[in-house]
């Protein structure tokens, strides 16, 4: 279904509105865009959707149309009344007034809790964010008690093609994507589909989430410290940039990195997330 295209220039001036780039305010507008990034959601007519940062409404609309229940949490106070107006058709849609990083989804979802397995992930995301901010909010949304069933996010060609990256060009956005779940890029978006146009084109990124992390949880943050100490400095190998960023004796990295049965040689973004994971347990298993 394609909806009427919002004149964004026209709101914003209506309502003495500038995009704020220090918040990557770029206003996805064209319909052909926008119907996609609600195709790669899966929206169905039961479900609930978080969207984060919807801006004047031009994608929240789309949700709206097709979902039970649209909660969108936005960081900027000055587009809310723009919003509310273009949103006042669609009862099934309420905002919330925030920073998502300062959020716990379970305070605005309802979630199904089974007897046995806990509470039961009822939403999906959606999200168009800056890059400076993509992996704490992915960590954030995945590490959360009620995990929603999918994310879909729209972000910049080159961080879609990070994130989706396999061994040999891994990085730590990568893998704290991927150790929660399986990305995958499901469509292109150009420049001139947003306003204002941004200098890059944009991709639509769908992550499918596992049953569990592929990191037991009381060791997930010993995981990204280890990483974050592996890819601190890319071009040095892992005996170099683990001992440094870790604190340890180079004896050590080489004993860890020994029963791990990996080369001490090797550069962090050669090994693949299964080989990071028996790293970490080999590292928690020295203490």
């Amino acid at each position: 279904m394609i909806l009427p295209d919002l004149d964004v220039p026209a709101i914003l001036r209506s309502y003495g509105l500038r995009p704020d780039k220090r918040l990557g305010q770029n206003f996805l507008m064209d319909g052909a865009a926008l119907q996609k990034v609600v195709e790669a959601a899966g929206v169905m007519g039961n479900d609930t959707i978080l969207e984060i940062g919807p801006g004047l409404g031009s994608l929240t609309r789309y949700l709206a149309v097709q979902a039970n229940q649209v909660v969108a949490v936005e960081l900027d106070t000055r587009l809310l009344p723009a919003l509310d107006q273009v949103m006042a058709p669609y009862p099934n849609f309420r905002v919330v007034e925030g920073d998502i990083l300062g959020i716990n989804p379970a305070d605005l979802i309802t979630p199904i809790t089974d007897s046995v397995t806990g509470p039961i992930a009822t939403y999906r995301v959606v999200a168009n964010i800056p890059y400076y901010i993509t992996s704490a909010v992915i960590r954030h949304l995945l590490e959360a008690e009620v995990r929603p069933v999918c994310m879909v996010l729209t972000v910049q060609q080159e961080v879609a093609e990070r994130i989706c990256a396999l061994p040999g060009d891994m990085n730590l956005l990568a893998l704290s994507v991927q150790v929660y779940g399986r990305p995958m890029i499901v469509a292109n978006i150009p420049a001139k589909a947003f306003y204002p146009a941004p200098k890059v084109d944009s991709a639509v990124v769908r992550v499918d989430l596992y049953s569990e992390s592929v990191i037991p949880a009381a060791r997930i943050d010993d995981f990204f410290r280890l990483a974050k100490a592996g890819f601190s400095q890319k071009r040095k190998t892992l005996r170099n940039s683990l001992s440094g960023g870790m604190r340890w004796e180079k004896s050590k990295t080489e004993q860890i990195l020994q029963a791990a049965a990996i080369d001490s040689m090797r550069r962090a973004e050669t090994l693949s997330l299964e080989e990071w994971s028996l790293l970490a347990e080999m590292s928690h298993s020295s203490r």
